[in-house]
């Protein structure tokens, strides 16, 4: 199954006519799809409209560098600024990690969206793509900052996703422009990069992301290609039974399967129930690639569906959000909403 991107604030018609097709279980949005917050409930409730109920509809609003809806909604400061405020008192980051996920969560299913691929789970060790997105260098502090994440989205009704797995913190190319090989050993992986991963997916979690970086010391394929990964670590090792997601088959470093038709299929191959095709100039090779067996859903993704959530008449009317937001945007010289 695919999870698509389309080009704008709107739906055009070969766009409808992707959403009607048995191989896309949802859709990823951008800021390049975003004016207000009424036009993305109109444009979500439009894209039910084709894709019917079970469509997913995501977005990755993590806060910081990376926050696809600015306008209308609250500026969300940086998962590193949480981190710093680990270093100074655990217990209270601990507290604003959970609010910040509230807000964020609590905000977009009111919009009509169902979940924001979050909590980056990777150390913050250098990499280029990571930065500030990342909670801590040290494990044991990202594997406490994202059990707190993990519970504030689930009191907002929403499900929570972790990436991306086995680790990106530890590596410095950004897969985004190129490939990334990180040549450690697994027991080294292990006790540091999956440590957040394992405590977190022992807190129930319901989709993991993973990464287009190289581990060859584990297997010669980037993780989301590799049954290593997916089936053996991943499933096997962890316990996880959780939905199994790709990262976008667009970036460079996804470039090691070949085509865009047989990145799909080796995502699929190795494990991953979703794959993400995040351009639109992409979507139609995406689905031509699904074969007969291919188009069913796997029951996994319905987690990703979450609760009902708040409507933006009750957030604007609730004193407990205002006090979580006017305490996480204090960690971010640009507070308030965008």
């Amino acid at each position: 199954m695919l999870m698509i991107g389309i080009a704008g604030e709107t739906l055009l018609a070969h766009e409808r006519h992707w959403l009607s097709r048995p191989g896309v279980a949802g859709v990823l949005l951008f800021s390049r799809n975003y004016q207000s917050p009424a036009q993305l409930l109109a444009l979500c409730e439009s894209m039910r409209e084709v894709g019917g109920d079970a469509l997913l509809i995501a977005v990755d609003q993590e806060g910081g560098p990376v926050q696809r809806f600015r306008h209308g909604f609250t500026r969300l400061p940086a998962l590193a600024t949480l981190g710093a405020a680990y270093d100074r008192d655990p217990a209270a980051a601990v507290q604003l990690a959970e609010e910040h996920a509230w807000v964020m969560a609590s905000e977009l299913r009111a919009s009509g969206v169902d979940f924001s691929f979050a909590p980056v789970l990777d150390l913050a060790r250098g990499n280029a793509a990571i930065g500030l997105r990342a909670f801590h260098a040290d494990p044991r502090a990202v594997a406490e900052l994202g059990q707190a994440y993990l519970r504030g989205m689930h009191l907002a009704g929403m499900a929570a996703v972790l990436k991306h797995f086995p680790g990106h913190g530890s590596v410095a190319a950004d897969t985004h422009k190129a490939p990334a090989i990180d040549p450690r050993h697994l027991d080294e992986i292990r006790r540091d990069d999956l440590a957040p991963f394992a405590a977190c997916i022992e807190a129930r979690v319901e989709a993991v992301m993973m990464a287009h970086v190289t581990y060859p010391a584990v297997d010669s394929q980037p993780a989301g290609y590799s049954k290593v990964w997916v089936e053996g670590i991943l499933r096997g090792e962890l316990g996880f039974a959780g939905a199994v997601i790709s990262d976008d088959i667009s970036m460079a470093a996804a470039g090691a399967a070949g085509t865009v038709a047989e990145r799909v299929q080796t995502h699929l191959a190795a494990g991953c129930d979703l794959v993400l095709a995040c351009f639109p100039e992409v979507v139609d090779a995406a689905l031509a690639a699904l074969g007969p067996g291919l188009h069913a859903a796997s029951p996994r993704l319905a987690a990703l569906r979450g609760e009902l959530g708040a409507s933006w008449a009750s957030l604007i009317d609730n004193p407990q959000r205002d006090r979580f937001v006017a305490r996480i945007t204090a960690l971010n010289p640009d507070r308030g909403t965008a």
